[in-house]
């Protein structure tokens, strides 16, 4: 179910302002302040190393080398437990690399309220850019649209992160119905090893629509190239959402248009017995979708163009901090 949009006259009308239009410079400058206040820190010490080494992120504990261990890196915790002396050992802090896939195909195109989704799409990709922003950190992205998929190479700095935001917010909007001349989402998730070499993080942002079976236990054309790079990476999978994908409201007759296909149809919105098989059907295959990356190993984290997308993150960041205490705690016990 591709999410509708409602027909328009033909005849020239003033396009709503968006976040493109409304001085570019100062709403990136205001996205990069919203990003940094309320979120930069959360994220610190989330990013774990690739190898074990010298660092500052717990890997857990073994038993007390006399002559090797220094005796500062002595776990006390563990030796009184277990009265066999131990030592702490640390995975190694090394540069990350993140890589971001980012749909910008036609149904991404859609919204209703303050953002529209391809919007609420660059917001996420501000906060990924801004909080992993670091000395030796780089970020590089793929841009899914209907005319193929664009490569922006890893690279870093605030200067390039800023370079990225400005080409997905004036980017040409794709037209209604248009056939897709380049790959869709699995293709693309086939595309993103050949260009994450290394082991790091990888960021999806998408409606996750694309090739979505009607049945709830089908799979999805996308769900085994997920599999494969959530595998060696580390995937967090950004889900966009508008409200009007979750429910119909009652505003009598009205045109629906599949972006994807161009394809129409009237439906009168006062009927409440559709209104809620439509909320039944959209609540169902967003369960689905979220049972398909949870299969896949892939993080899930759901925006809503409606709901401030800053506290759906810091709720997000808290979530993982408690399951990450808990896995902590769970291998100190096992030493």
């Amino acid at each position: 179910m591709r999410p509708p949009t409602t027909s328009v006259p033909t005849t020239s009308v003033p396009a709503d302002p968006t976040l493109a239009d409304l001085a570019p410079a100062q709403r990136l400058r205001r996205l990069e302040l919203t990003v940094t206040r309320r979120l930069d820190g959360l994220l610190q010490g989330q990013l774990r190393g690739l190898l074990p080494g010298p660092g500052s992120e717990l890997a857990g504990s073994r038993e007390y080398r006399p002559g090797e261990d220094e005796v500062r890196r002595m776990d006390w915790a563990v030796t009184a437990r277990t009265t066999v002396p131990h030592v702490r050992e640390v995975d190694a802090d090394r540069e990350l690399t993140t890589w971001l896939l980012v749909d910008a195909s036609p149904s991404m195109e859609y919204g209703t309220a303050e953002l529209d989704k391809r919007e609420l799409s660059v917001a996420a990709v501000a906060a990924v850019g801004f909080l992993t922003a670091g000395t030796g950190n780089r970020l590089g992205a793929l841009v899914l649209g209907t005319d193929g998929l664009r490569r922006f190479p890893a690279r870093s700095g605030r200067t390039h992160l800023l370079r990225l935001l400005r080409a997905l917010l004036h980017a040409p909007r794709a037209d209604v119905g248009a056939p897709p001349t380049g790959p869709d989402l699995a293709g693309a998730f086939t595309a993103v090893p050949r260009v994450a070499v290394r082991r790091g993080l990888v960021v999806v942002v998408s409606d996750f629509l694309d090739g979505l079976p009607d049945e709830d236990d089908a799979q999805p054309p996308w769900e085994p190239a997920l599999r494969r790079l959530a595998a060696r990476h580390q995937v967090l999978a950004v889900e966009i959402t508008d409200p009007r994908e979750w429910e119909l409201p009652d505003v009598g007759l009205v045109t629906l248009v599949d972006p994807e296909s161009g394809r129409c149809r009237e439906v009168w919105t006062g009927d409440p017995e559709l209104r809620r098989r439509y909320a039944g059907a959209a609540a169902a295959q967003r369960a689905q979708v979220a049972r398909v990356l949870r299969r896949s190993g892939a993080g899930h984290l759901a925006l809503r163009t409606d709901r401030d997308w800053t506290a759906d993150i810091v709720r997000h960041v808290y979530a993982q901090r408690r399951l990450a205490t808990a896995s902590a705690a769970t291998r100190g016990g096992v030493a």
